[in-house]
């Protein structure tokens, strides 16, 4: 008779680790797309332009997002639905001003002559920060659900719904994390 197979609370929860795995997929991809922006750059003909300030507010922005999920994560596991509900919210706005303020940088660096076609320098950027992007929404997509189990469920703190929004942080704060080391390298390289 085949023996169930269950979760040991001492090791990694294995949905956490399929988490991580796919963060680590992603984090080797935007590492080769650093290493040929190195390449390309080091051919010549490149664009040097400077960031327009959306990109610093955008920034800012994410990493308020992640505070302040990381502090409705807190109040959820202290059983405090108010801290939980008020800072998922703040962080989901934040979070989504991230992604409105990365699209008026587009448009201000194509108002400045920086496109995807004149120069490898503006592909390249628009390629990373758009790439970086598209995971940001998966990460909202997750907040959303979040929320709407927030405010449509009755509050209580279980291991499953812990677990969930556990994963939920860490996605965000791999995300946040990916943008900051993102941001730094697109800043001193270019």
């Amino acid at each position: 008779m085949a023996e169930l197979i269950r979760y040991n609370p001492g090791k990694i929860h294995p949905q956490k680790f399929a988490l991580w795995v796919g963060m680590a997929g992603i984090a080797m991809m935007f590492a080769a797309l650093t290493s040929a922006y190195i390449v390309k750059q080091a051919a010549g003909n490149w664009l040097e332009f400077s960031f327009p300030n959306h990109f610093y507010f955008s920034t800012i922005s994410i990493l308020l997002s992640s505070v302040f999920l990381h502090q409705s994560f807190v109040g959820y596991k202290a059983g405090n639905e108010r801290v939980y509900k008020l800072f998922l919210f703040a962080g989901f706005i934040f979070g989504s001003a991230f992604v409105v303020l990365q699209y008026f940088g587009w448009q201000a660096l194509y108002g400045m002559g920086v496109d995807m076609k004149g120069n490898a320098s503006g592909g390249f950027f628009y390629l990373i920060t758009g790439l970086h992007v598209i995971h940001v929404l998966g990460g909202i997509a997750a907040l959303l659900i979040t929320i709407f189990n927030a405010f449509s469920l009755k509050f209580k703190v279980t291991e499953k719904r812990k677990l969930r929004y556990d994963l939920v942080i860490n996605y965000w704060h791999f995300v946040d994390i990916l943008w900051v080391y993102l941001f730094i390298f697109l800043l001193v390289i270019k």
